[in-house]
């Protein structure tokens, strides 16, 4: 699949905001710094489409990008920002939680993890709340140009040990610096979105 065309549409708070004429949607989440903004912009080929917050686990709005005239790319907020209140995190988890309870459009929920790292036990929880809604989901390693590929296969492990992946779940590596991966990202994540078999679960 080639990304042709991107735009921002909107900053949602609640569900009023939310694009309502039923374009499939895949969201992106992911820790505060794990890169996803730099990931988003990579793939749509827009430096600046997606802004970098200056003030990580700050941002609360859910962002909606038109792919092609065909889709939508959900940025979610951050999370697992360590300087951030209990207010502010109970205010993620609501703004996510609202998003995610069923969202009809949204067919697939893209998660991202720093391959430098064990997922932490917020990665856990978001990638267990994506199955429990029911959300196909894809596991995306981020800032592989900083391993080996030989620390690149025991990150692999770790990852899927820790998030207990089975084996026909879908689990790709990326680094937005060198662009590796990218084409691989781009048909795993959007390659059969408008595909028809794409259902979530009851």
């Amino acid at each position: 699949m080639i990304i042709k065309s991107s735009e921002f549409i909107i900053s949602a708070v609640g569900r009023d905001q939310y694009p309502s004429d039923d374009r499939v949607e895949v969201a992106f989440v992911g820790r505060s710094n794990v890169g996803k903004s730099s990931i988003i912009n990579s793939i749509t080929n827009r430096r600046h489409l997606a802004k970098v917050s200056q003030t990580p686990g700050k941002t609360r709005l859910i962002n909606f990008f038109l792919i092609n005239n065909e889709f939508y790319l959900v940025d979610l907020p951050g999370y697992g920002y360590a300087k951030v209140s209990k207010v502010e995190k109970a205010s993620w988890g609501k703004t996510v939680e609202t998003y995610l309870t069923d969202r009809e459009p949204l067919k697939r929920v893209v998660l991202l993890v720093d391959c430098r790292h064990k997922p932490t036990g917020d990665d856990v929880i978001m990638h267990d709340w994506i199955k429990h809604y029911g959300y196909d989901v894809v596991v995306v390693a981020t800032k592989s140009d900083k391993l080996s590929n030989n620390d690149l296969k025991k990150s692999e492990k770790i990852i899927k040990e820790t998030l207990k992946l089975k084996p026909e779940d879908k689990f790709v590596f990326f680094s937005s610096l060198n662009k590796k991966g990218k084409d691989t990202l781009i048909d795993t994540v959007f390659g059969d979105l408008l595909d028809e078999n794409i259902t979530v679960d009851e």
